[in-house]
């Protein structure tokens, strides 16, 4: 690619809007008092929003951590070249699919990238909740919450809560639980064709409970006692442009140093 007086490359107008056209290309901004936004929280928005058309995503790290983004700033003209010359491969990351059946009937759905989060909403209180997989009781827990995530997710809420660090282009589901009122209770790791269905019974006493469901972070569903959530792998996947050649270990060495 030619480059302008003063050392900027000069890209064909043409040619780059084919190249936008073809993909997702996502630049997050730095948290700050005037933005509410950053790169990954970008990048799991986008994978939402193009679940049903498979568009291919990149994304711009502007913010600290970013270990969902490709493209540093200080490397976006080259990286943008590469791209116009269909220089990049493309890995494919599997999804969260989670449906909510309350007691009264009424379903609701939706998909992550990251993680399904049951928390506690509202009190201060452990919440407690019984993990069914493939039919079969797993544990009854008592804790702050629990996180079903995807190998994508496993550096996010996951890594706080303190999860495993997955391979992102593995495809299993991790179980975190959050806070345990237990002294031995860890994640646990299951088949991506297992099926988790998490219930919500009553709580101390018998009283009721009120949990949230939050797929990704941003979409948050009510649940209440006598309702259960069913988590399976989804169908649909989401499609990330890779440019570096560089392992994932590479860029957590990279990432652990950095924070």
């Amino acid at each position: 690619m030619k480059k302008q007086q003063g050392g900027k490359r000069n890209f064909p107008a043409g040619r780059l809007l084919a190249a936008l056209l073809s993909l997702c290309l996502l630049i997050g901004l730095v948290p700050g008092a005037q933005t509410t936004a950053f790169a990954d929280g970008t990048v799991l928005q986008a994978a939402r929003e193009t679940k049903k058309i498979l568009v291919p995503i990149i994304g711009v790290n502007l913010g600290t951590v970013g270990y969902m983004t490709e493209i540093e700033l200080s490397g976006l003209e080259e990286s943008l070249d590469r791209l116009i010359r269909d220089d990049f491969k493309k890995e494919r990351r599997m999804m969260l699919n989670g449906k909510v059946c309350c007691a009264d009937g009424t379903v609701s759905e939706g998909w992550a990238l990251n993680d399904i989060v049951i928390s506690r909403s509202g009190s201060l209180q452990i919440i407690e909740f019984n993990i069914y997989v493939n039919g079969q009781l797993l544990n009854h827990y008592k804790a702050d919450g629990m996180i079903v995530t995807t190998p994508t997710g496993s550096t996010g809420y996951n890594l706080s809560a303190g999860g495993p660090l997955v391979e992102p282009k593995a495809k299993l589901i991790t179980l975190t639980p959050i806070c345990p009122h237990s002294l031995n209770q860890r994640s646990i790791i299951l088949s991506p064709e297992d099926e988790i269905v998490i219930e919500i019974p009553g709580g101390r006493e018998g009283k009721s409970q009120t949990v949230e469901a939050n797929y990704d972070g941003s979409h948050k569903v009510t649940m209440c006692t006598g309702d259960r959530i069913r988590i399976v792998q989804s169908e649909k996947i989401t499609e990330f442009i890779q440019l570096n050649q560089v392992s994932f270990l590479d860029v957590l060495h990279r990432k652990m140093r950095d924070s």
